[in-house]
């Protein structure tokens, strides 16, 4: 992943996105949430995530999700180079969660489902070897959703995350969750909106990131821009979770803590 691939963004690929909401969908079944969750992820794990961004989140006591593609670990990008299985291995160790983002980056858009259930299968191996457990959640490369990803990914993971904003509240479809990106140069204007929209409704907002640097990508924002978010969000009340732990609390599996007196 050298060069800088983009989805398919014809009317087609649009279309295909829209009418992969209506099918092997997975509504969300919490009643209701005693206060408003985020979820900090990072994409493809390009290693300025797993230290800078990594470092910003424990030093508030809370953890990430890292969207791992193993395929591409060690190797270098736009994003700068990807994480190394050393430094994996470490984020699990902190507490992160390391979950799915295909083997090797795969557009789920335009891969057929026997590709990406191989595809899967391979991530799955890697995750094995590193001596990590399965991973319980997803995140379409490329935000790049269709009918046969959905029905492959259905029963692998409890949520996948696509790249729609919004956030997420009893019925939002756990195979194909909203998330808001942190990047470009309205990045933290647009996530503190959502903040306050998610805190209105008390709601489950997923914000996301590739690299955390001082100098990012129209893809990552900077470590300040980042430390910000989660100090706003904590001063909001906002629960930070791990997008596995949203997950199994939106699928009914666990209850949510309450608020500290």
């Amino acid at each position: 992943m050298t060069e800088i691939y983009t989805a398919d963004s014809s009317f087609y690929g649009k279309l295909r996105r829209r009418l992969a909401r209506l099918i092997y969908t997975k509504p969300a079944r919490f009643e209701g949430l005693a206060r408003p969750l985020l979820t900090i992820s990072f994409d493809d794990a390009p290693t300025s995530a797993a230290h800078a961004g990594a470092a910003v989140l424990e030093k508030y006591g809370t953890r990430g999700t890292f969207f791992i593609s193993a395929g591409l670990s060690g190797s270098d990008s736009h994003l700068g180079p990807y994480t190394t299985e050393a430094e994996i291995k470490a984020l699990h160790a902190a507490g992160h969660e390391i979950a799915c983002h295909t083997h090797s980056h795969l557009d789920c858009g335009r891969a057929s489902a026997a590709e990406i259930a191989l595809d899967l299968d391979l991530s799955a191996s890697a995750f094995c070897q590193m001596g990590l457990p399965p991973a319980t959640t997803f995140a379409y490369p490329y935000g790049d959703v269709s009918p046969q990803a959905k029905s492959v990914l259905n029963d692998r993971f409890l949520a996948s995350r696509a790249l729609h904003h919004g956030f997420i509240t009893p019925g939002t479809d756990l195979n194909q969750t909203p998330a808001v990106g942190i990047e470009g140069p309205d990045g933290e204007q647009t996530a503190i909106d959502w903040l306050i929209r998610a805190e209105d409704e008390t709601a489950w907002l997923v914000l996301y990131s590739h690299d955390v640097r001082e100098n990012p990508s129209a893809w990552g924002c900077t470590p300040q821009t980042l430390e910000r978010l989660i100090v706003r969000a904590l001063d909001m009340g906002f629960e930070v979770v791990t997008f596995a732990e949203g997950a199994r609390l939106a699928s009914g599996e666990v209850r949510q803590k309450t608020k500290a007196a």
